[in-house]
């Protein structure tokens, strides 16, 4: 299959926008809930994502005890605290979906470590994510691929093309590239422009297109120009960090979209996808209107 008739059947699909909670709810529900809302009814997203960890299982002793690597935005005294002062039990991510649904958003959740994976499986939701940090811990991926029906999200930041290659090659083994959807994504809070390498996207899509569900962006960047570019290069689902207030305590924040951002971020996609389209008839009907009053013809040469 060749790489225009991947897109050709790609521009069928639909775009999602997704709303990244993540640890911005700084490990409250009622913050957690007040963002679900926002998302769900000024931004008009479509997805709303938070994050799953273990901490005890997914960082080293050293790591565990060591302080925070920037201590004002720390919520504990050492980095371990401060994780576990951010982090959402299961029963609280079971409320988190509930919220959703009764707000019409799809949940989602990345999960960084194989308990975390094991516990958002039993919750049954639409997608999973796999962060970039985690794309190499194969046991999570092997535990999806096994015992997840859903769509599996993963994100290929920090990872060479030869790890790009494993993974495929491990989930197309276990028969499910079909559910996959790969992120073009640049590891860094905030990323400058020249780093976005929005032609990623048509790497990743040219590459793996014809075996995979869809290609993503997920961006770092300040404003929202980079994703619509990642849009008409063919990217389908659209990744974003979301907080209330860009000022808050706490490192993703400033990396973030506030409210209006994505609001404007979910029009401006749903809009520009709207016209990434061929001419269905040479003369459109709105044209017509105009030729007839304003198309000049010279007989002469004709």
């Amino acid at each position: 299959m060749v790489f225009d008739e991947i897109k050709l059947n790609y521009d069928k699909t639909k775009i999602r926008i997704i709303a990244e909670i993540g640890c911005n709810h700084k490990g409250d529900m009622e913050t957690a809930h007040e963002m679900i809302k926002i998302a769900a009814q000024f931004c008009q997203v479509d997805i709303v994502k938070f994050q799953k960890r273990n901490n005890k299982e997914l960082l080293l002793p050293d790591e565990y005890n060591a302080q925070h690597p920037v201590p004002y935005h720390s919520y504990g005294l050492t980095y371990g605290e401060h994780r576990e002062f951010l982090e959402l039990d299961l029963e609280q991510h079971r409320q988190l979906k509930k919220w959703c649904e009764e707000w019409d958003v799809i949940y989602s959740t990345s999960v960084w470590d194989l308990t975390s994976a094991k516990e958002i499986v039993s919750l049954e939701p639409e997608m999973i994510k796999i962060p970039s940090a985690c794309n190499l811990k194969f046991d999570i991926l092997d535990y999806l691929c096994e015992n997840y029906e859903g769509e599996i999200h993963l994100s290929l930041g920090m990872t060479t093309q030869a790890e790009e290659e494993q993974i495929l090659d491990f989930i197309e083994e276990r028969n499910r590239s079909n559910d996959l959807i790969l992120y073009c994504c640049t590891s860094g809070y905030p990323v400058p422009f020249e780093d976005i390498c929005l032609k990623e996207v048509l790497r990743i899509l040219k590459k793996f297109g014809k075996n995979i569900k869809a290609v993503g962006f997920s961006g770092h960047h300040l404003g929202i120009a980079a994703d619509i570019a990642a849009l008409a290069y063919g990217a389908k689902y659209f990744e974003r960090h979301y907080t209330l207030d860009r000022t808050w305590k706490g490192t993703d924040h400033a990396a973030s979209l506030e409210p209006d951002g994505v609001r404007r971020l979910a029009r401006d996609l749903r809009n520009v996808s709207k016209a990434i389209t061929y001419k269905q008839n040479e003369i459109l009907d709105i044209e017509n209107v105009q030729r007839k009053k304003l198309k000049k013809v010279c007989d002469e040469y004709i």
